[in-house]
């Protein structure tokens, strides 16, 4: 079996030194690669630019911005089983990018953003039969409500549903509290853990059935 896994934040480049990027640290999404490889099948780990070492055994894919991660996600996800988007993809990114480095001037300054392609939505619309495709929800307000609409907008079989404001939740911390949400109707809680027990427990429902 083949998963694909996507991790971390991405950069849009305002200048050739700035960048608009996330609290994203990857450290979910390399759990589950790592929790994938372990499980003996053959994983595909999409990042963006994170302060981890690749997962030993996976075959790593190192991308920069949000087009770059469409790039290499529509390339692998054809070949997917499983598809599990965990990377913090911005939504946002410069419409132009500035040449050189943007010098300081005097008052303040117009940046311009436009919308990145939607690549979880791309997915969903694209997915084959048999492909399972899993989504991440990191939430502030309203989880369930956001993570379930998510959910059906966005065609997905499952959705990861997290608080950031939860003590032990938010970003670039080593634990997570996440609540599995399937197109079925199942709301499943998992309890706060370490990301690689949590990485483990997402597995076992989400690929082998287990609850």
């Amino acid at each position: 079996m083949k998963i694909l896994i996507t991790a971390g934040p991405t950069r849009e480049a305002i200048d050739m030194v700035r960048f608009i990027t996330n609290r994203s640290s990857g450290k979910m999404g390399y759990a589950l690669a790592r929790a994938a490889k372990d499980n003996g099948w053959d994983t595909v780990l999409i990042s963006g630019p994170v302060n981890l070492p690749p997962p030993e055994g996976v075959d790593c894919i190192m991308v920069e911005s949000a087009k770059d991660m469409a790039t290499a996600v529509k390339k692998e996800a054809p070949a997917a089983d499983v598809i599990i988007m965990a990377a913090a993809v911005a939504d946002y990114r410069p419409k132009a990018v500035f040449d050189g480095k943007l010098k300081k001037q005097e008052g303040g300054l117009f940046l311009e953003l436009e919308r990145t392609e939607d690549i979880l939505l791309y997915l969903g619309e694209h997915k084959r039969p048999g492909q399972t495709l899993v989504g991440f929800a990191a939430e502030a307000t309203e989880v369930e409500a956001n993570a379930v609409g998510k959910l059906r907008k966005k065609n997905l079989d499952w959705i990861a549903a997290n608080d950031i404001g939860a003590a032990g939740c938010g970003f670039a911390v080593n634990t997570n509290q996440v609540t599995l949400y399937s197109a079925t109707g199942d709301r499943i809680i998992l309890p706060l853990a370490d990301k690689f027990t949590v990485a483990n427990n997402i597995l076992d429902i989400i690929v082998k059935g287990k609850r």
